[in-house]
């Protein structure tokens, strides 16, 4: 048996390496341990094809929390964030394009070309979003109260955020409080009369999750991301050299810091006696003893896989049972031999595609989209997030080349059929949709990468294919995420701990979920 190390987190995802650096820094030795070859979890850049290579999964920033940035020095360990002018251009099925940038006037002169109301309306919402993001980033920051005896810190948590509440004044309070629960369809229903603009910003509130414009509560997922970034349909946030650029500068920040970090080598079982967890033991059958053991790999894969379930109660285990994480997005990566001649965009400006690129027709569409979801089969016109990252960083593809980055949604993972046979099915209907727009786009494909949710568990270890390890609902948020009463980053064994995007906040390649489970733990290490 080894010796036995202060702290072993598994998985070196971006949360488990942010978890990582700060333990670091206040002095203990974590030991990371990575599956597979690299680190980086859901946010790696790969070749794919001879000369091309892409932000395999994850292919924007969440955008991380600036503190995490500052406090890592991601840019002294060699991070490039880019941040194009042009955030979203979205198409329409008749050759139209609405383009939004980060600058809300030109966004307000785009729309006043579909209408002068949404164009007049379209600042006011953002200014909605900004004041309640700051309310509402707070409380991302937080750790989840002890619902049912709480602490001091828990208490004066609770009364800061009730001031701030106060602070937005009742109209912002007022919409804050009434928009969590609504369908976003509603939502953009009240600002926008153009039904391609109410798509842009609805699909903001959908993406990867397993619902709909009018599923409830899909308008507080807008609110979550409008907490990092105020724009209403989101912007566009890259680093040079795709998404692993941003794990791999973490990676090297932890290490500076003290951490060790170990590739290719897969945690087989987490050991428990008498309720505490001592030990993880690895496929190779090397095991490990340590003081803490976080793992960065969602609640049910943890507590129910590498954890033998005797050791939970009945009741809790069952209700992890039913712990919502079904996956809805497919990933398709394209190697171009040229740039894609869009209809809708004027003399091929490509400034105009170095943002996100977006098919999200209006809200029929993507309810349309949802429905074939509903009954096992992925979506024939399904909504897509589409990035050309060669555009903004040339070093992905050979001179005159690009690659296409391409988020599909809805694919369910629970498939009628199975997802290897549909493969090249699901490639061939995202290629024909995007066609539509950029008729020449088929000719110019020279190779094709397709992620199925079925890839997204067995290769990179998200259970059921669910990129958030888990649903963005209000029932599994805040304190109810994973589980009520077990919101706090600890699990019921003693030295177990959480620090994945299953755990608050959990909403994308932020870092928060990182940060706040590894302030709690020092807690409990500190004792």
């Amino acid at each position: 048996m080894a010796e036995k190390r202060d702290v072993v987190i598994i998985g070196g995802g971006h949360n488990g390496l942010v978890t990582a650096f700060y333990l670091a820094k206040a002095g203990f030795k974590p030991l990371v341990l990575e599956r597979r070859a690299q680190t980086g979890g859901a946010a790696i850049t790969e070749e794919f094809h001879s000369g091309f290579r892409c932000s395999t999964l994850a292919h924007t920033a969440g955008p991380i929390r600036p503190d995490i940035v500052r406090d890592m020095q991601l840019e002294q360990h060699g991070l490039k964030l880019i941040t194009p002018e042009a955030s979203v251009v979205s198409l329409t099925p008749d050759g139209r394009a609405l383009t939004l940038y980060n600058d809300t006037q030109k966004s307000a002169r785009e729309i006043a070309a579909f209408s002068q109301k949404d164009a007049a309306k379209y600042p006011e919402l953002q200014e909605s979003l900004r004041k309640m993001g700051g309310v509402i980033g707070d409380a991302l920051k937080m750790t989840p109260p002890d619902i049912d005896s709480p602490s001091r810190t828990d208490l004066w948590g609770m009364l800061q955020t009730g001031r701030a509440l106060r602070r937005l004044g009742k109209k912002d309070l007022y919409r804050l409080l009434r928009w969590g629960p609504m369908a976003i369809a509603d939502l953009v229903a009240e600002y926008f009369e153009t039904d391609l603009l109410r798509g842009t910003v609805a699909a903001r509130g959908i993406f990867g999750t397993f619902l709909g414009p009018w599923s409830a509560g899909s308008a507080m997922v807008l609110l979550i991301r409008g907490a990092g970034d105020s724009h209403p349909a989101g912007s566009a946030h890259f680093a040079a050299g795709g998404m692993g650029a941003i794990t791999q500068a973490m990676t090297s920040a932890a290490r500076a810091a003290g951490a060790e970090i170990r590739t290719d080598s897969e945690v087989a079982e987490i050991r428990v006696k008498d309720g505490v967890a001592t030990s993880v033991v690895l496929k190779s059958g090397e095991e490990i003893p340590a003081k803490a053991i976080i793992s960065n790999a969602d609640p049910k894969r943890t507590l129910l896989k590498l954890v033998d379930p005797t050791h939970l109660t009945p009741g809790f285990a069952e209700k992890l049972q039913h712990y919502r994480m079904m996956g809805t997005v497919a990933k398709i990566n394209l190697a171009l031999d040229g740039l894609p001649n869009f209809t809708a965009i004027k003399n091929g400006n490509a400034a105009a595609l170095s943002g996100r690129i977006q098919i999200s027709h209006g809200i029929d569409y993507l309810e349309r989209a949802f429905d074939e979801s509903k009954y096992g089969d992925f979506s024939k016109q399904p909504y897509l997030e589409v990035t050309i990252p060669s555009l903004t960083d040339p070093s992905l593809a050979p001179k005159g080349k690009h690659v296409m980055s391409i988020y599909m949604q809805y694919a369910p993972y629970k498939l009628k059929g199975d997802w290897d046979a549909q493969r090249g099915a699901l490639g061939d209907s995202v290629v024909s949709v995007l066609a539509q727009h950029a008729p020449n786009l088929p000719g110019l494909v020279l190779d094709g990468q397709i992620i199925t949710p079925k890839d997204l568990e067995q290769t990179y270890g998200l259970t059921a294919g669910q990129i958030f390890h888990g649903e963005l609902a209000l029932d599994q948020f805040f304190t109810m995420r994973p589980l009520l009463d077990w919101a706090r980053y600890r699990t019921p064994i003693t030295n177990l701990y959480l620090c994945g995007s299953g755990t608050h906040p959990g909403a994308g390649l932020t870092g928060g979920s990182g940060a706040n489970a590894a302030r709690e733990i020092l807690k409990d290490l500190k004792k």
